[in-house]
């Protein structure tokens, strides 16, 4: 089987490397890969991943089984649509079905239409009536951008100005969403689905904020931990009922064929938990820590999603902890500079390290940095411990020009008391 990932970051990296150690691949192309995808697979890199037409060529010329497409834009352009119409498998929902993640506003009406827990909201399309309720509203509140923002359009603050200016920022944009601050713990839980039947994966915790302690703006995720060692489990028979299954009802109800993955944000609330928001495809760098304890075979599992055989496969998880830390360029989620040169001369190695590149390339035998999160380093282990310090001994192996990461991550199994880093 040939496969086709689409995207150059962290996870299409990490997804790459878990379909290249299946004994069913006959070829792993990337299209556009960076420059760790590189080692094992066939970079097309004169593709970028919102160029639907090159990308379903590129299928038909390279005689490609299955496309996973990794990033949420081409997903919300329609690049699934076009490879169905003709006729390639592919992991990822049609553009209706993307809508969940590419409209808030519309995923926070499906959510309410469907009777699925969530955030008391309310949506506005015009400045004048935002700012008059603004000028009113109790404090806190989470300010929503409708579009996609690559996790950088939330504001979550207790100050009416800074609302103010944040959401008159984006109502030019397109509708903005004023929500309810529900407190509590978030976590990260994945689904995935053929169109019939779904499939849970273990739950995540995503790391949001560039500062240590949950402080500063909001990135794209700065770390992860999974599974979860402070979730309640037995909570999740109570999330299964009450949201994973409405949702996958009202998408059939809504006539949408999702074959693809789901991401639920959830916030576990006193009163219990609640949807945050939908992502169509897996998060990043949620499945930098994920992916590495799937245990199926990667063409086995989604040549299923894709076709619409899911329910043939139950989904085997390892039992190790897995811990990530993103590695971010100075500057990060502000104003960075791409092209820095990467020393990995020191980076561990061995089945329970993984380093999985962000965008990376390579010129004249040298990796320099492409964007603002570099890498992911995730360690593994039999108890959260060892995974926590594998995890940032690799870290702190990666050498470029002002490259910094959170130290923090984990740390509440701990007491959020401070240890070091390789403790």
């Amino acid at each position: 089987m040939k496969v086709l990932i689409v995207g150059n970051g962290g996870r299409e990296h990490a997804i790459a490397w878990k379909f290249s150690q299946s004994t069913r691949h006959s070829g792993i192309f990337c299209a556009p890969g960076n420059a760790g995808t590189a080692s094992f697979a066939r970079n097309l890199d004169g593709l970028s991943s919102d160029d639907l037409e090159g990308i379903c060529s590129a299928a038909k010329e390279h005689d490609i089984d299955l496309v996973f497409i990794g990033p949420e834009v081409p997903l919300s352009m329609g690049l699934a649509d076009e490879l169905r119409r003709r006729n390639i498998l592919c992991v990822g929902p049609g553009a209706e079905g993307a809508r969940l993640e590419s409209s808030k506003a519309y995923s926070k009406e499906f959510m309410l239409r469907h009777n699925i827990p969530t955030a008391e909201a309310r949506i506005f399309d015009e400045a004048a009536e935002l700012e008059a309720y603004l000028s009113k509203a109790t404090y806190p509140l989470v300010i929503k951008k409708s579009g996609l923002a690559a996790g950088k359009g939330v504001l979550e603050s207790d100050s009416a100005e800074e609302s103010r200016k944040f959401a008159l920022e984006h109502i030019g944009e397109g509708p903005v969403v004023v929500e309810e601050y529900l407190r509590g713990y978030e976590i990260s839980l994945f689904a995935l689905s053929d169109g019939k039947q779904y499939r849970l994966l273990v739950e995540a915790a995503d790391y949001k904020k560039a500062g240590e302690n949950n402080s500063g703006p909001n990135t794209g995720g700065m770390g992860v931990v999974c599974p979860v060692p402070w979730f309640e489990a037995n909570l999740m028979p109570r999330i299964e009922e009450e949201i994973v299954r409405p949702t996958f009802s009202g998408l059939e109800a809504d006539g949408i064929d999702y074959r693809g993955i789901l991401y639920f944000g959830l916030m576990i609330t006193e009163s219990g938990p609640k949807v945050l928001e939908y992502n169509v495809r897996f998060g990043d760098p949620e499945a930098q820590a994920l992916v590495p304890l799937i245990e199926n075979d990667f063409c086995n599992l989604f040549e299923a999603v894709a076709g619409g055989t899911l329910g043939e496969h139950q989904i085997r998880m390892s039992e190790l902890q897995s811990l990530c830390v993103v590695v971010a360029a100075e500057g990060y989620p502000g104003i960075y500079q791409k092209g820095i040169p990467v020393d990995l001369g020191r980076v561990p190695a061995g089945p329970n390290y993984q380093l999985f590149h962000a965008g990376t390339v390579e010129a004249e035998g040298n990796i320099l940095t492409g964007g603002g999160r570099c890498f992911a380093a995730v360690g593994t282990g039999r108890d959260f411990l060892k995974a926590r310090n594998r995890s940032y001994e690799l870290a702190a192996s990666i050498q470029f020009k002002g490259a910094w990461y959170r130290k923090d991550i984990g740390n509440r199994v701990f007491g959020n008391r401070e240890i070091g880093p390789s403790a």
